[in-house]
């Protein structure tokens, strides 16, 4: 074992819905003074998540510290100041072509495609979180595929096919394309980003600007959207009410979202000397 694994992290990285955020929202003061007493002993945090950073203003104002990976690993996004800093986006061609093969694939699909500062989708692509930001919707996605994109979203609207089944498909009609990925197996929805993109690739760029291996990084996650990030850092925990295959990619399991998991092994890894 690396010297390393036996000493306190140096990075936490951590994804946040079902992870740290519980499913109806919420994040327990636990959680919280956690990853603020490892930031005070000078470990970095990284919040890294699916979500665009339209959603990112109530984990600011519940941690008021960290860094933030959004996009599934596409951004690299200024928490605190609202700013852009990075993106590894998905360029057009790839977007068109993905959506030509899913839809020979997957008959049943609908697509959406998003940025930081949009949301388009097709009339039939029913939207479960973002509802309200693109009421009209269009015809076909082709028609406002216009420019790089953060994601590209294809959904089972009538959940024909789960999220499990969808990625089985994706991944092998998408191979050497797009990364294809899901974050919800309950759920009939994937998330596509550019090739090469995704949460352990920018993350481990992330922790080589600041001089670290992944023998110096922890990171927690409960889907397959987690699992490269699971499976670069030298320790890792799949979240126990998590993806059945998440233990195939993580070191460990963290106990459930919602009995302070993560928070748990943080406290204990914070004993351990620097």
């Amino acid at each position: 074992m690396s010297e390393k694994l036996a000493r306190r992290p140096k990075l936490i990285a951590s994804d946040l819905d079902g992870t740290i955020v519980a499913h109806y929202g919420s994040i327990t003061q636990r959680t919280i003074d956690a990853f603020r007493k490892a930031h005070s002993l000078g470990v970095e945090i990284y919040f890294v998540t699916g979500r665009p950073p339209r959603w990112m203003p109530e984990i600011k104002e519940a941690f008021g510290i960290g860094n933030a990976i959004c996009g599934n690993g596409a951004m690299l996004y200024d928490l605190h100041n609202d700013k852009v800093l990075e993106e590894w986006l998905l360029p057009v061609d790839a977007q068109l072509e993905a959506v030509r093969r899913l839809r020979e694939a997957i008959p049943p699909i609908s697509f959406a495609v998003e940025s930081h500062n949009y949301f388009h989708r097709e009339k039939i692509y029913i939207p479960r979180w973002d509802v309200g930001l693109d009421n009209i919707g269009v015809d076909l996605i082709e028609e406002v595929v216009t420019s790089p994109a953060l994601k590209l979203l294809a959904r089972c609207s009538q959940q024909e096919f789960s999220s499990d089944e969808m990625l089985a498909i994706a991944k092998k009609e998408l191979e050497g394309l797009v990364t294809v990925t899901h974050s919800n197996p309950a759920d009939s929805l994937l998330e596509i980003s550019a090739i090469g993109v995704s949460k352990g690739a920018t993350l481990s760029k992330m922790a080589a600007r600041h001089g670290l291996d992944a023998d110096d990084c922890v990171s927690f996650g409960d889907n397959p959207n987690d699992f490269s990030m699971l499976e670069w850092c030298g320790r890792s925990f799949a979240m126990a009410d998590g993806h059945p295959d998440g233990s195939k990619y993580a070191k460990g399991v963290a106990g459930p979202c919602e009995e302070d998991g993560v928070a748990i092994v943080i406290e204990q890894l914070l004993e351990l000397p620097a």
